[in-house]
């Protein structure tokens, strides 16, 4: 193993012992605890309820990591959402995580909730909600409650979603108090478990407290109260597995399949090993490499057509099939090239050659009907006199015009640098990727660290010559070390991740796989609208 391979291989295993961290919840003492109580933990109901457990595609895994390190943390945010397969069929799952403050909502699970069901909306995913939980984290109840984004968003895309004939089962499993009542409700059926599962929009000290009267949570919403008196509910469980087996049945008898019906050929191996990438991407990220090799890592061997080759070569373009599907690729190329009028032209940066073509090659895919690829390690658009006075802002218009009326699926794999407007261009998460994947040497940001240090040091001087006052050499550098540190901070993959700026932190070696169950999903959603561009400056 290459030197630089190892680098690689430390950094992935670093990120994977804090995810194994980050999946034990609560803790073995709230495990512990849940289990005293006869309840499955949120992980072990997923894991039932899955035909392979090891196929689940977790969403979210990193949100709020080190956000609420105040008041005890939110791992995964306290809910575990994911896609797998349950009774042959592709669902999206979401399970409160009670061992985390009992399932509370915070910001981030809010924000979590709301990214599982725009999946499923956009893909047609069924969705098997496994409720439990104490409801909004109060502290925090003006960052969760009001705005349009925030948790009543929740029940209006539970009637969205089934207005589409996109199925959605819950199970009330635990806890399911105040607005949280309405989710399992507004669900097409849903499932109580005797004894732990009850549901209510104010619990017995509320209702004492607002109206005076005496009643305990279980005659005020238990099984028997929703499923004989209220009629609520639709099914009374008699513990989590029974629960969890009759929504597998329900699920295997779900209406047929409709698919967008993606191209696909029977699959062949790429051309190299996909651990190959270790090698290939340089552990120093100021170092050029050919992001042709690397695409041999992913796509199928003598698939490739590149489109227009010989113009904008910092970015690449072309049609290809991953594990049989074709798509359409846009990859930032990283190597130093030549222009068509002689001109070396920096890898990673966008020119404008680069955009008209990228945005010609987005219109081409969508006119085809061809998922989009976008893989990530840019620098950002070209500055300076003559790419201003070639109108770089228009060229990069159009494509940031392409990519955002683009209406085929688009896949986004964060490989390396991802910054400024060359974050936008190349489908960031503004930009309603379908799936958006980040590889442990991704960074975003606004612009590298350096370069801002070196930005906001500039205005820290100038403001203060303006007052007659300087900076010693020693108190520059300590102020760059400063800013440096900071901003680098803010630009890994685990606060990238934390925020969900990225569905998940992939090995790259996973790359393919992961890219084909992405389509694979994005195919169960047979409307493709028309794709329009509006005005664009030509």
């Amino acid at each position: 193993m290459t030197d630089n391979a190892k680098a690689h291989a430390a950094q992935l295993e670093q990120l994977r012992q804090t995810e194994a961290k980050i999946r034990t919840g609560g803790g073995q003492k709230r495990i512990d605890k849940e289990h005293a109580k006869g309840k499955m933990t949120a992980r072990e109901r997923v894991n039932k309820l899955l035909d392979v457990a090891e196929d689940f595609q977790e969403i979210g895994l990193w949100a709020g990591y080190q956000m609420y390190d105040d008041v005890g943390g939110c791992p995964a945010g306290g809910v575990i959402t994911g896609i797998g397969r349950i009774s042959g069929r592709t669902c999206m799952i979401v399970a409160n995580d009670a061992t985390v403050k009992a399932g509370a909502w915070f910001p981030i699970t809010c924000k979590k909730n709301l990214r599982a069901q725009e999946i499923a909306l956009e893909n047609h995913l069924p969705i098997v909600y496994l409720v439990d939980s104490a409801g909004v984290y109060l502290p925090m109840q003006d960052e969760i409650f009001p705005d349009k984004e925030h948790f009543g968003r929740i029940f209006r895309n539970n009637a969205v979603i089934s207005s589409k004939g996109i199925p959605q089962i819950a199970a009330i499993m635990g806890s399911c108090v105040a607005g949280g009542a309405y989710l399992p409700i507004m669900s097409d059926e849903a499932l109580i478990v005797d004894g732990t599962g009850s549901v209510f929009l104010a619990g017995s000290y509320l209702v004492k407290a607002a109206i005076g009267e005496e009643v305990d949570n279980e005659t005020l919403g238990g099984a028997s109260t929703h499923t004989e008196i209220s009629g609520v509910t639709d099914y009374k469980m008699p513990d989590d597995e029974t629960c969890l087996d009759t929504i597998r049945d329900l699920v295997s008898k779900l209406g047929p399949l409709k698919t967008a019906g993606f191209n696909r050929a029977e699959p062949k191996v790429p051309a190299r090993n996909a651990e190959d990438i270790y090698d290939l991407l340089p552990v120093d990220r100021a170092r050029p490499y050919d992001m042709n090799d690397v695409l041999e890592c992913i796509i199928d061997e003598g698939s490739f057509t590149e489109f227009k080759k010989g113009y904008g070569q910092t970015l690449i373009t072309g049609y290809a099939r991953i594990d049989g599907w074709s798509v359409g690729i846009v990859a930032n190329q990283r190597k130093v090239v030549r222009s068509k009028s002689g001109e070396m032209q920096i890898g990673g940066v966008i020119y404008s050659d680069s955009a008209d073509k990228g945005a010609r090659f987005i219109m081409n895919c969508n006119q085809k009907k061809i998922p989009l690829i976008f893989i990530h390690d840019v620098t950002g658009f070209m500055v300076g006199k003559r790419s201003e006075h070639g109108g770089i802002i228009k060229d990069g218009a159009k494509m940031v015009n392409a990519v955002s009326n683009s209406t085929v699926p688009k896949i986004t794999i964060i490989a390396g640098n991802s910054y400024g407007a060359g974050n936008y261009a190349m489908c960031g998460k503004a930009y309603d990727p379908r799936f958006i994947y980040a590889w442990p040497t991704a960074k975003i940001a606004v612009m590298g660290g350096s370069q801002a240090a070196k930005t906001l040091m500039q205005i820290e001087v100038s403001a203060l010559e303006k007052r007659g006052e300087s900076l010693s050499d020693d108190e520059k550098e300590a102020f760059l070390k400063k800013i440096t540190e900071r901003y680098e901070s803010q630009t890994t993959v685990p606060y990238a991740a934390a925020r969900l700026w990225v569905d998940a932190v992939i090995d790259p070696a996973d790359t393919r796989i992961r890219i084909s169950r992405a389509i694979e999903t994005a195919n169960f959603n047979p409307e493709i609208p028309e794709f329009k561009t509006g005005v664009i400056q030509t």
